[in-house]
């Protein structure tokens, strides 16, 4: 470190290496100039604060070569600008497009990483297909070169296939390109040369279609990276990783599919991500401007669209944390200090830099809170509390009595029902003692069907229920077209439907119940029936409509319930007593305090944000680290490392602890090398696989042990209050590889291992690779601490893997 005049870091934001970035900021040496290539600024002010250095920013504020976006519906023959590049929202032509989408049919439906999700192009081939006939019309109109970006490699593969009848090359660029491919293939041994995705890559290729993703042969992607910036790729069908870190534009970017799978469900795409991924679209000096077409197979609401093509790029947060690997190296430096570590960190700058606004909006919020000004404000308070108390326990009533146990035989159609009143366009709470309500008809009511066995096997009185109640409503519809219904009393306009609400809306249950048609469906029918409801009314206007009385009637035998009324009988006499009960604008005055209340918990939380931002970012989680470190024994009680830490220290690419546990009890010395490797694989390999091979007993009686050490870490760290999910931990150890490594490391040809696992042939070289990384860092491990054997081990184990088409060189250097 002390040698280098310069460092210089590109991409730094993307994904993983944030953390790594960040971590070298913070360990470089105050006087060591740095360059930077990021998307924020505040990257940049932290290093200035950090390294006590100038920073001078180099930057644009537009975009050189303006963009349009367009959709092309599902079924249809055209496309609509639905944003020009001025960056106007064209309401008239997104709406057109809608019109003009073709719902796709059952049959158009595929499955997904376990999820049904609705797709464009299955049960379509060929010219028959939505990406053929935009392909198509791209080239027609000279819009290429194109990216057609997809978020799955399997269906990546599966679009270009679909181009099978699609020439895009004349004979000479055709000979270009086999002329390259086959210069790049040659480093290659014969057997690697006749691997599937070698042989079926080039005549995708000479037609000017290629396929990019994480799952391809490194060489092959070089290849193909090397064809679209010569312009012998046309077409390129890619994933998202292609947008990051490759400065390769195009003309057009397509979106094959505007929703993606986040590993738990399906979601539209993010504006930061389409901000991404459109931005490969128009070449700075070529294009007169690029141009961007979403592919939509279903509808989408006007806001969700505007949020996408118009919204800003996500926020930029700290994905700081602290690893043992990092804590360990520390405490061992002689200029280490955890501490000044987390002081200078960017998650703690974020913080700090978040405090003038916090003390400016607390300030402000203290400010309008002071300019309300009540009089009798202690009388107030108290009644305040009170009718909070009241509320509450009428809110426990009403949840005993209409319980599904007790109210479900008296929801006979033509029951009249007092229905709670919600206003959608007030946030403040009634402030009366009486409930707002309105009153309906029960035509009908319903058991809420769950998906889940347990949802159908439970008892009548444990299920959920709707109930159907004839009431006045209003619809109102939004830009979208999109109908709400919001239930009014009686006597508004309004026209009468019949709604389904749930049982927890139902403020009581009267004893009158009318005869009502049985054909509902004609509107005075209905209307009808409400004057009839209105007439009864009218003739209990004087003591009230008849309840059912919940003891006498419903038979409610419940301690609570009792004791809920007797302290509602309670608190209704004090409302009677209550100095201010009778005091003028007494409503009012109550939402006054209310929103007084509500300012002084948003100062509050404020100044919690605030103390907490004060405080050192990660200081318990540093405390509760080093609690396992010592339990482990990796250092002693005056921090100083131990041999278990010294080993911890070198290993960064897998699970520091989990690893030397490993390694200290001797399971890597008791085996043989080949199984090491296939143990090890465990570490590396984090994609999840469907139908995984099953590893051989042998190995699986490793991946046991592996389980077992991993559990007892992930306790131990449970124990001294680090935040982990036990299981989680364990389950990210996966064996899905270990067979293929295992194969590969006692000496099988690469197409041999293909033929015993399903995984892409790109991300099992990348683990291979991975692999080779941890097995350097464990060489470095053995030699710290003198262990010879297992140093030699390590390096017998390099040797096995390093090898042919897994360690090809890079076609860039």
């Amino acid at each position: 470190m002390r040698c280098i005049t310069c460092v210089t870091e590109k991409e730094v934001l993307y994904g993983k290496r944030v953390l790594l970035w960040l971590q070298r900021i913070l360990v470089l040496y105050f006087s060591l100039p740095l360059s930077l290539m990021l998307r924020s600024l505040q990257i940049g002010l932290q290093s200035m604060q950090v390294h006590q250095q100038p920073c001078h920013i180099v930057y644009t504020d537009y975009r050189p070569t303006p963009l349009q976006h367009y959709i092309f519906p599902s079924g249809g023959n055209g496309l609509y600008l639905v944003v020009d590049e001025k960056g106007k929202f064209r309401e008239n032509s997104f709406q057109k497009a809608l019109n003009a989408l073709v719902p796709p049919g059952e049959g158009d439906k595929k499955r997904e990483n376990g999820k049904w999700q609705k797709g464009l192009f299955v049960g379509k081939a060929g010219e028959d297909s939505d990406i053929f006939k935009m392909v198509k019309m791209i080239i027609q109109r000279q819009y290429d070169p194109v990216i057609c970006f997809s978020f799955s490699k399997r269906e990546c593969e599966f679009l270009a296939m679909q181009m099978a009848k699609m020439d895009l090359n004349n004979e000479d660029e055709k000979v270009n390109i086999e002329t390259i491919f086959w210069s790049a293939m040659d480093m290659l041994s014969e057997d690697d040369k006749k691997l599937p995705q070698v042989s079926n890559m080039l005549p995708l290729l000479k037609r000017g279609i290629g396929v990019h993703h994480s799952g391809l042969l490194p060489i092959l992607k070089e290849v193909i990276e090397i064809l679209f910036q010569e312009g012998l790729i046309k077409c390129l069908f890619a994933t998202e990783t292609f947008s990051i870190g490759l400065n390769m534009p195009a003309k057009t970017v397509v979106f094959t599919n505007v929703r993606k799978f986040d590993g738990d469900k399906f979601r539209w795409i993010s504006s930061g991500e389409y901000i991404q991924m459109s931005g490969r679209a128009g070449r700075r000096g070529i294009d007169e401007r690029g141009i961007c077409i979403l592919m939509v197979d279903e509808k989408l609401e006007p806001s969700t669209a505007k949020l996408m093509v118009k919204g800003s790029a996500d926020s930029l947060n700290s994905a700081f944390h602290l690893s043992y690997n990092m804590l360990l190296n520390q405490i061992r430096s002689e200029d280490g200090d955890p501490v000044n570590l987390l002081r200078n960190s960017f998650y703690q700058f974020q913080a700090d830099r978040a405090i003038p606004d916090l003390v400016k909006q607390a300030k402000s919020l203290e400010e309008e809170r002071d300019s309300i000004i009540l009089e009798e404000e202690d009388s107030l308070e108290n009644y305040y509390s009170l009718l909070q108390q009241f509320k509450s326990l009428k809110k426990d009533v009403r949840d005993i009595v209409l319980s599904p146990k007790y109210c479900l035989p008296f929801l006979q159609p033509g029951r009249l029902v007092s229905i709670q009143l919600i206003k959608v366009d007030d946030n403040l709470p009634s402030f009366s003692v009486k409930d707002d309500v309105t009153w309906g008809v029960i035509i009908n009511f319903e058991r809420i069907k769950g998906l889940s066995e347990d949802d159908t096997n439970k008892k009548p009185e444990d299920a959920s229920y709707t109930v159907d109640i004839l009431t006045r409503c209003t619809v109102h519809k939004d830009e979208a077209g999109k109908r709400t219904i919001s239930i009014v009393p009686l006597k508004d306009p309004g026209e009468p439907a019949v709604v389904s609400l749930p049982i927890s809306q139902i403020d009581s249950l009267s004893s009158v119940r009318l005869v009502i048609p049985k054909d509902l469906l004609p509107v005075e029918a209905r209307e009808n029936t409400l004057k009839k409801v209105s007439e009864v009314l009218s003739r209990f206007a004087k003591d009230g409509l008849p309840q059912l009385d919940p003891e006498d009637d419903m038979k409610v035998q419940s301690s609570s319930y009792r004791k809920a009324v007797r302290r509602i009988e309670a608190l209704e006499n004090l409302f009677e007593k209550h100095e201010i009960a009778k005091s003028p604008l007494i409503e009012q005055k109550l939402k006054l305090l209310h929103t007084k209340k509500q300012l002084t918990a948003k100062i509050k939380s404020i100044k919690r944000t605030m103390r907490s931002s004060t405080a050192l970012a990660f200081k318990d989680e540093l405390k509760a680290r080093k609690r396992v470190l010592r339990r482990l024994g990796y250092i002693t009680s005056d921090d100083v490392v131990e041999l278990k830490g010294k080993v911890a220290c070198e290993i960064s690419s897998a699970d520091e602890l989990t690893l030397t546990e490993l390694m200290f009890n001797g399971v890597l010395k008791d085996i043989k090398v080949e199984e090491m490797v296939s143990l090890l694989s465990c570490f590396v390999w984090q994609e999840k696989l469907q139908d995984a091979q099953k590893p051989r007993d042998e190995l699986e009686l490793l991946f046991t042990q592996l389980q077992d050490t991993a559990r007892r870490v992930a306790k131990v760290q449970l124990e001294c209050k680090v935040q982990i999910d036990v299981e989680n931990f364990v389950s990210s150890f996966r064996p899905d590889i270990m067979e293929a490594v295992f194969a590969w490391a006692k000496g099988s040809k690469f197409y041999e291992i293909m033929e015993i696992t399903q995984v892409f042939e790109g991300s099992l070289i990348r683990a291979i690779r991975r692999l080779e990384e941890v097995l350097q860092q464990l060489i470095q491990a053995a030699k710290s601490i003198g262990e010879t054997e297992l140093e030699a081990k390590f390096e017998d184990a390099v040797i096995k893997i390093k090898r042919d088409i897994v360690f090809a060189a890079s076609l860039y250097l």
